[in-house]
């Protein structure tokens, strides 16, 4: 089955400090007095003249746009090993001045978990990974450094009827991932990753340990699906297991031009979202390739599947709903749910299930993500004009999510992630590349732009909505000391959380109302301005 994803090999840099750029002198000294000397903080901590310093910067860096050697860089790293780490630096960064970036996974697509223009201090969650799963209660609590894949694989490890609602790249950490609201193929069936959580722990601007109970409703409706990184720093989640069939069904389907691949697209359209049964997730993936003519390009549709059930139920479901495809029992592989993880990210059938526990893909590369969510059925005349323009730009791959079933019945002031029903399919437009150099990332940077300029008279419109976790920081931004105007946050605020953004806006100003925890795209606080990092 074909990866939704394309790595390339890592390429490591060394990384310097501008010498204008220093670490205060007090502050190292800050942190020991604020942790526990049963937890001494010291081996936490990692400064540019640590031998560790670039290999911990780079390790969970998954955009070689902000590795090079003119992207700043942090005046340390703290990889806390204890939750007293984290009380600590968030205590002597607010007490000192220096902005945090919080990391779990290192996937923000903009790499704003990693990078700032201000005075930062990386405050990297990888070490704090712990996963207690308990079947009898069908739950489990999360510490926010674990990856997607040690998630499931610890759950598959108890039971192989049990599974989660989230991403289907491994390597993504929860920290993010479920506070952005976290999707994956069995959203239709049980909705998002924060529609199954039931609880958390995150420490606040003053160091406090809150859980749901402690931090209060208003703060727990925030943290899921409003981005956490505004509001404290996530310790750890408890979700709620969902059952899954001791058999599931995948297949990847490729179509081209030739082989009709606009109607079928349009069928697509009409029955992915709310006309499928809701154990059936099928992605449109959309990239330009080599035509038959030299010099020409043609388009490529993947119709990539994740069944829950049978191979013959979904064949019978198939033939119902979509016959146009043609789908054929020999493209219908059964597996375990766990197996199908793999297969997910295009690792052949066989391959040990405990390459999940792997943290760190095999490689890397320069990308470029943006977003976007249909409301209506393009026609077929927009298809093809779509085809034409992407066949134009040559690079960028469009995935189209479909929506639908679970989705539609949960309201979108449930949890702050507000992209509920009315949405037929989500966007997402995807570049890779491998050459270094600002003209190459301007080059492809501008494809993405410009395949997202066409896409304007067919998706949701006043606001343009995204999602939050497709980070894109082309749709607006108050700066990284995230002191920008109410009225500058509103412009992506409200793509990124429609309505819900006043409510984001209310919790902020209570629970940090001296916007510790800001950034480029951070929610504000009520104030019209703000200024307090320096």
């Amino acid at each position: 089955m074909k990866s939704p994803f394309v790595f390339f090999s890592v390429l490591l840099i060394s990384v310097s400090l501008p010498n204008s750029i220093a670490l205060p002198d007090n502050f190292l000294q800050c942190l020991t007095e604020n942790s526990q000397p049963t937890n001494p903080i010291s081996d936490a901590i990692h400064t540019p003249d640590n031998p560790s310093f670039t290999t911990v910067l780079q390790s969970y860096a998954r955009n070689l746009r902000f590795l090079t050697l003119s992207t700043p860089k942090p005046l340390a790293i703290i990889a806390a090993k204890h939750e007293s780490h984290v009380q600590a630096t968030i205590i002597c960064s607010k007490k000192l001045g220096l902005q945090i970036r919080i990391r779990s996974g290192g996937h923000d697509y903009d790499g704003l978990s990693y990078v700032s223009d201000v005075p930062f201090i990386i405050l990297d969650m990888f070490n704090l990974r712990s996963i207690n799963i308990d079947i009898e209660d069908e739950s489990a609590w999360v510490q926010a450094g674990a990856t997607l894949g040690e998630v499931y694989y610890r759950i598959a490890e108890k039971s192989n009827v049990h599974g989660f609602p989230a991403g289907v790249c491994p390597t993504l950490g929860v920290g993010g991932h479920f506070s952005g609201g976290g999707y994956g193929n069995m959203m239709r069936k049980y909705g998002l990753s924060v529609d199954n959580i039931v609880d958390a722990q995150i420490i606040d601007v003053r160091g406090r340990i809150l859980d749901r109970k402690s931090m209060g409703e208003d703060l727990f409706w925030a943290i899921r699906g409003g981005g956490a990184a505004s509001f404290g720093v996530i310790l750890s989640w408890k979700i709620k297991l969902v059952p899954v069939p001791e058999i599931v069904t995948v297949f990847s389907v490729d179509r081209t031009l030739e082989e009709g691949v606009s109607d079928l697209a349009w069928k697509w359209q009409q029955i992915a979202a709310d006309k499928l049964d809701n154990d059936l997730f099928i992605r449109l993936m959309l990239k330009p390739v080599n035509g038959t003519q030299e010099g020409k390009k043609t388009i490529q549709a993947s119709f990539v599947a994740m069944f829950l059930g049978r191979a013959e139920r979904l064949l019978s479901v198939m033939n119902e709903s979509f016959p146009e495809l043609g789908l054929q029992a020999k493209d219908c592989p059964e597996m375990r749910w766990i197996e199908s993880v793999l297969s997910w990210v295009g690792m052949p059938n066989g391959t040990p299930i405990e390459v999940l526990l792997d943290r760190i893909p095999k490689g890397v590369s320069y990308l470029k993500r943006k977003s976007d969510y249909v409301k209506e059925p393009i026609s077929k005349e927009g298809l093809e004009s779509i085809w034409k323009v992407m066949a134009e730009v040559g690079e960028v791959a469009m995935l189209w999510n479909p929506y639908g079933g679970k989705m539609s019945e949960i309201s979108e002031t449930e949890t702050a992630f507000p992209h509920r029903a009315g949405n037929i399919f989500k966007i997402q437009y995807s570049v890779n590349w491998k050459q270094e150099g600002i003209d190459t990332t301007n080059h492809y940077v501008n494809l993405t732009r410009t395949l997202f300029e066409a896409m304007t008279p067919y998706v949701s419109k006043n606001p343009r909505e995204a999602f939050l976790n497709y980070r894109d920081i082309d749709i607006g931004s108050i700066g990284s000391h995230g002191n920008g105007t109410f009225q500058e946050a509103s412009v992506y605020g409200h793509k990124y959380f429609k309505d819900n953004f006043d409510r984001l806006v209310q919790i902020k100003t209570r629970v940090d109302p001296d916007n510790f925890f800001g950034y480029e795209q951070s929610i504000p606080t009520q104030s019209s301005s703000y200024s307090k990092i320096l």
